[in-house]
C-alpha cells in the first residue's frame, strides 16, 4: 500500500489534502442546492465570472480570493438586478453576464504580460500550492456554510419546491434566495485554489449529482456528496502524483467520474432490482456447495403508484364539458385532445348512501349521464361534473402528491370512474329555477347545481353538494378506478390535517375523526356558511360575517375569525384561488369582487362593474377578473389600480365563464367561440396559446396541480 501512503508523506500534499477536503464538504453543502433547484447554469457562470476579479487583484498585488468574492457578488447582484424584469426569462440574464464577465477577464489578463506563467494557475488551479493561511480561511468558510444551511434548511426547502409556499410559512423566499446564492458564492470563491475558474464548476456539481442517485433527502445528499468529493481529492491527488497529471483537473476528472458511476449504478440496480444486486454481490461469496437462495421481496420505491408513470414536472390538463355531457380532457403539455365517453357500459352507477345508512353497498346500473350536465369541479386528479340527479366522475390522469418537502407528478390513462346518482342526497336543482352559482373555491369549474366543490386527501374525498350537504367518498377506491360512497354528512364536510372539519347549517363548526365520530366543537361559530376552500394554512368556510380558517397549530386545531372590513351585503358566497395559495378571490355582488389574504388576515373589495368571474396566482400576482363584455382585466390588489387588460371573449359573454390559475398560465373558457385561451398573466395578460375545441366548453376543471 505504500503507493496510496508515498504521497501523502510530502507536508503540501498534506496541504492538498486537508484543502480538498475542506472544500469538498463546502462544495457539498452549497452543491446539493444548486442540483435540486436546478441552478447548475447559475453555479457555471458565477463559477468563469471570476476570472476579472481574480485577474484584477493578481494585477494589484492583492490577495486572490478576495478579488474573486469580489466578482462573484458583483455577478450574483446582477443576476439578480436583470431578472427581475418580465420581458426574458433569468437565464438570459444569466448568459449575458457569463459571457460579459469572462470576456472582461479574457482582455484582462490578454492585455497583461505579467500573467503569462500563471495563466494556468487561474484556469485550473494550484491545489498544490496551499499554505497554511488559506486551509484557515477554508475552515472559516466551512463554519459560515455550516451556519447557513443549518439556518436556512427549512427556507431553502420551501424555497426549492413551492416559492408561494415559502411566502406562505413566511419565510421570506427572497432573502432565502440571496442566502443561497451567497453560499454558493462561498463555495466557488473556496473551492479556487483547488481546482481554478475553469473546473470549479465539476466540484460543485459532480458530487451532489452522484450523491442524487444514493438518497433523496436533502441532508444525507449532502453528506453522501461530501463523502464522494473527500475521496475524490484523495483518487487524484495519488493519481496525479503517479500519473504526473494536474493535481486540480485530475481532481475535478476523479469527482465527475465519480458521477458516471454512481449514474451505472443507479441503472444497473433499476434494471435488475435491488435484490438482483445483493446477488450479484453475493456471487463471490457463494460457495459450490449452496443448494438454496431465499427468495426477498422488494419493497416499491418511495412515490411508487401501480399503473401510473411518474414524471419530473407537474403534467396539467384540463377536462371541458358541454352542458349536454360530452367530455374532453387537454394535455396542456402537448396540446392533444382526448374524448372520454360518458356512456360505456362497463361505468357502474352509484347511488349514496343516505345519513341512515352510511356504509350500504352501492347498487350498480347502468353508466353515463342521461341528462345535461350543469356544473363542475376538481380535486386536483378527479372531475365531477353534475347534472343535478347524478354526478359524473372523470378520472384526468393526472395528479401531484404533495408530501410537503418534495412532490411527485404522475399520469394514467384518461378514463370515466363512474357515475353517482344525486337526486336522493339532497342534490337540488339549485338555490332557485334558473339560478346560476359562480365558479367553485378552486376557480375549477361553475356549477348551478350539484356538486359545488371536490376536495380530497389521501384517505377521503369530500363532495360538497349545494344543499349545503356533503358525501364522502373512499379516494383509495377512487385511484383504483371505483366511486365508492362512504357517507354522508350534513354540512360541509373538508378534508384536514387527517380529520374532517364540518360546518352546519346552525353555524357549527366541528372537527371529526376520520371515521365521523364525534369530535371537538370550535367556539368559533360560522353564521350561514356558504362557500369553501382548503390552503396550506387551513380550511376556510364562508359566513355571513367573514370568513372562518380552520388550521392546525402544533397539534390542536383551532378556529379563527376574519371578519369583513364593513357590514356588506354582497358577501362573499363562492371561492376561488391557486391550489396552495392563501389568497383567496370571490365575486362582490355585481360591481365587486373580494380578495382574502389569509396570511395577511386581511379583506380587500375592489370595484369593478359587470365582473363574472375571478381569480388570482397568490401573492405578488395581479387579480384576474373577467367581466360581462369580454375583457381580461388584470388588477392589482393592493391599490386595485388597473395594469393590464386584453379583449379576450366576444361579449357578452355567455354561461359562467371560469378562470382556472396555476403557477405559471391562467385558462379562461370561451363557450360561444368553442375555445379556451391560455393566459401568461404575468406578461401583460398575453394569450400565449388557444385550444379549438369540437364541442362547447361550458364546464371546465384544470387538474395534475
Amino acid at each position: 500500500m505504500d503507493w496510496l501512503f508515498a504521497p501523502f508523506e510530502v507536508a503540501f500534499v498534506q496541504r492538498a489534502l486537508w484543502g480538498g477536503l475542506l472544500v469538498s464538504c463546502v462544495c457539498a453543502l452549497a452543491g446539493t442546492w444548486v442540483v435540486v433547484r436546478g441552478m447548475a447554469f447559475l453555479g457555471d457562470a458565477m463559477a468563469h465570472g471570476m476570472l476579472p476579479g481574480v485577474a484584477v487583484a493578481a494585477l494589484l498585488g492583492g490577495n486572490v480570493m478576495i478579488g474573486a468574492a469580489i466578482s462573484c457578488t458583483a455577478m450574483a447582484a446582477g443576476v439578480s438586478l436583470l431578472s427581475r424584469g418580465k420581458r426574458f426569462a433569468p437565464d438570459t440574464a444569466i448568459g449575458l453576464l457569463f459571457v460579459g464577465m469572462l470576456a472582461t477577464g479574457v482582455i484582462i489578463v490578454s492585455r497583461s504580460q505579467s500573467f503569462a506563467v500563471d495563466l494556468t494557475g487561474f484556469l485550473f488551479g494550484d491545489v498544490l500550492a496551499v499554505r497554511a493561511v488559506d486551509l484557515w480561511y477554508l475552515v472559516a468558510a466551512l463554519g459560515v456554510a455550516l451556519v447557513v444551511a443549518v439556518l436556512g434548511h427549512r427556507a431553502f426547502v420551501a424555497l426549492t419546491f413551492d416559492t408561494r409556499k415559502a411566502h406562505t410559512l413566511g419565510l421570506r423566499p427572497k432573502a432565502a434566495h440571496a442566502a443561497l446564492v451567497g453560499l454558493v458564492t462561498l463555495a466557488i470563491v473556496a473551492s479556487f485554489h483547488v481546482v481554478g475558474t475553469l473546473l470549479v464548476f465539476g466540484l460543485l456539481i459532480a458530487p451532489p449529482a452522484a450523491a442524487v442517485f444514493w438518497s433523496n433527502r436533502v441532508p444525507v445528499v449532502m453528506a453522501v456528496a461530501a463523502l464522494i468529493g473527500g475521496l475524490s481529492t484523495v483518487g487524484g491527488l495519488v493519481i496525479s502524483w503517479h500519473a504526473g497529471t494536474a493535481a486540480g483537473a485530475t481532481i475535478a476528472a476523479v469527482a465527475v467520474g465519480s458521477f458516471f458511476v454512481s449514474a451505472l449504478i443507479s441503472a444497473v440496480r433499476e434494471r435488475v432490482g435491488r435484490v438482483g444486486m445483493v446477488a450479484l454481490a453475493a456471487v463471490p461469496l457463494v460457495g459450490c456447495g449452496a443448494t438454496e437462495v431465499p427468495v426477498v421481496e422488494e419493497a416499491a420505491p418511495h412515490g411508487f403508484v401501480a399503473g401510473a408513470e411518474e414524471m419530473s414536472e407537474a403534467r396539467t390538463r384540463v377536462v371541458v364539458a358541454d352542458e349536454a355531457g360530452a367530455v374532453r380532457v387537454i394535455d396542456l403539455l402537448s396540446g392533444e385532445v382526448t374524448t372520454v365517453d360518458a356512456g360505456s357500459p362497463e361505468t357502474a352507477r352509484v347511488q349514496p348512501p343516505s345519513s341512515a345508512s352510511a356504509g350500504a353497498p352501492p347498487s350498480p346500473s347502468s353508466g353515463g349521464l342521461d341528462v345535461p350536465t350543469v356544473g363542475a369541479v376538481g380535486d386536483g386528479r378527479f372531475a365531477y361534473l353534475s347534472s343535478g340527479a347524478s354526478i359524473q366522475v372523470v378520472d384526468s390522469g393526472a395528479w401531484t402528491v404533495d408530501h410537503g418537502d418534495h412532490r411527485h407528478y404522475y399520469v394514467a390513462p384518461i378514463r370515466e370512474v363512474g357515475v353517482i346518482a344525486a337526486a336522493d342526497s339532497g342534490v337540488t336543482a339549485g338555490p332557485g329555477a334558473g339560478s346560476v352559482t359562480p365558479a367553485p373555491e378552486d376557480g375549477s369549474g361553475a356549477g348551478r347545481s350539484g356538486v359545488a366543490g371536490a376536495y380530497s386527501d389521501a384517505a377521503v374525498a369530500s363532495l360538497v353538494l349545494d344543499s349545503g350537504a356533503s358525501i364522502l367518498l373512499d379516494r383509495p377506491a377512487l385511484d383504483g378506478g371505483a366511486a365508492q360512497p362512504q357517507r354522508r354528512i350534513e354540512g360541509i364536510a373538508l378534508p384536514y390535517a387527517e380529520r374532517i372539519v364540518v360546518a352546519d347549517s346552525s353555524g357549527r363548526v366541528e372537527v371529526r375523526g376520520r371515521d365521523g365520530a364525534t369530535g371537538h366543537v370550535q367556539a368559533v361559530t360560522c353564521p350561514q356558511p356558504e362557500g369553501q376552500a382548503v390552503t396550506r394554512r387551513g380550511v376556510v368556510f364562508g359566513c355571513a360575517d367573514g370568513a372562518l380558517v380552520v388550521a392546525q397549530r402544533e397539534g390542536d386545531v383551532v378556529a379563527e375569525k376574519i371578519p369583513y372590513p364593513a357590514q356588506t351585503t354582497d358577501r362573499a358566497s363562492v371561492f376561488t384561488h391557486r391550489p396552495g395559495s392563501t389568497t383567496l378571490t370571490a365575486l362582490a355582488g355585481r360591481d365587486g369582487v373580494w380578495s382574502l389574504d389569509i396570511r395577511k388576515k386581511t379583506w380587500t373589495r375592489i370595484a369593478i362593474p359587470d365582473a363574472v368571474a375571478v381569480n388570482t396566482a397568490g401573492e405578488g400576482s395581479p387579480l384576474l377578473v373577467l367581466t360581462r363584455d369580454g375583457v381580461l382585466h388584470g388588477i392589482d390588489p393592493e391599490t386595485g389600480t388597473e395594469t393590464a387588460r386584453t379583449a379576450l371573449i366576444a361579449g357578452p359573454v355567455e354561461g359562467d365563464p371560469v378562470i382556472s390559475v396555476d403557477p405559471e398560465r391562467a385558462y379562461i373558457n370561451d363557450s360561444r367561440a368553442r375555445t379556451v385561451h391560455e393566459i401568461a398573466y404575468n406578461d401583460n395578460l398575453r394569450v400565449a396559446r388557444t385550444f379549438s375545441l369540437d364541442i362547447a366548453p361550458s364546464l371546465m376543471v384544470e387538474t395534475g396541480l
